[in-house]
């Protein structure tokens, strides 16, 4: 299996597949995925469930374990918040998404509510998270985030503060999904030494791959995009079955392409 912490190149990113079952994983993989990551959005709305905590830590951790069986590439867990306000509910989750077999997880400095958890308690929580990491009987990778920029909670200043403090307790990758510009971007993969994620959704997929390199970027997220692009596809030819009677948008590509994919895509 691909080695998962030798993928984080700053500079040389590499793209995390989000995938929300094994299907879709199985797809990005035969498509050139070289790690897959689950969506806790794109998870929730396959359980007919809004983004934001609603998926348990229990049920997360075995949608990721699922992908992981029937894939040859190492995976890596979106698990929110941890699953909980305290240190120890971080470090649970952890413990138990190693014990899953997983290569790694992000954990977010926010509650479900997108409310930021105090700086201190934030530290605390990430040092918990590492800790519990390097107890597992595997290498695995830990992703802190800072999510407040995206929630409009703190400015990057505070990101930054936040991201080096996660780097001093040991976290493996940082992250701050969505700052304005790219010029906070390379500011931020400046400001530490750890690999930084990006995440490629809203403006930013209008970014390059070329242009989050030259940022410092070393791993680019879907987060719930592609989730999302596919729920529009839903969308949009519904609108038109349903009100002037059009199936155009039906077309798709042949069932045997996807068969191919899935195949292609399997242990």
């Amino acid at each position: 299996m691909t080695d998962f912490r030798a993928l984080h190149q700053p500079g040389n990113p590499f793209i995390l597949g989000n995938a929300w079952d094994v299907g879709s994983a199985r797809m990005l993989v035969a498509l050139g995925a070289r790690a897959i990551a689950t969506s806790s959005a794109g998870y929730a709305f396959t359980r007919g469930l809004p983004d934001g905590g609603q998926v348990g830590r229990t049920d997360a951790i075995a949608h990721a374990r699922d992908l992981a069986d029937h894939l040859s590439v190492p995976v890596s867990a979106d698990l929110e918040d941890g699953y909980g306000p305290d240190p120890a509910d971080c470090a649970e989750t952890v413990e138990l998404a190693a014990l899953a077999g997983l290569a790694g997880c992000c954990i977010e400095d926010v509650t479900p509510n997108g409310a930021p958890y105090d700086f201190d308690l934030s530290v605390a929580r990430m040092d918990a998270a590492v800790k519990a990491a390097r107890r597992a009987n595997h290498d695995f990778v830990f992703c802190a985030r800072a999510d407040g920029v995206m929630h409009g909670t703190y400015d990057l200043d505070e990101a930054i503060r936040r991201l080096q403090a996660f780097e001093a307790v040991g976290a493996d990758v940082l992250y701050c999904p969505m700052p304005e510009t790219i010029e906070g971007l390379t500011r931020l993969c400046a400001s530490v030494t750890a690999p930084v994620n990006a995440l490629a959704a809203g403006p930013w997929t209008q970014t390059s791959r070329d242009e989050f390199a030259a940022a410092g970027v070393a791993r680019i997220s879907l987060g719930s995009a592609l989730a999302r692009a596919t729920h529009q596809v839903i969308r949009d030819a519904a609108q038109d079955m349903f009100g002037a009677g059009d199936f155009t948008r039906l077309g798709g590509i042949g069932s045997g392409e996807v068969d191919d994919y899935l195949a292609a895509g399997s242990k």
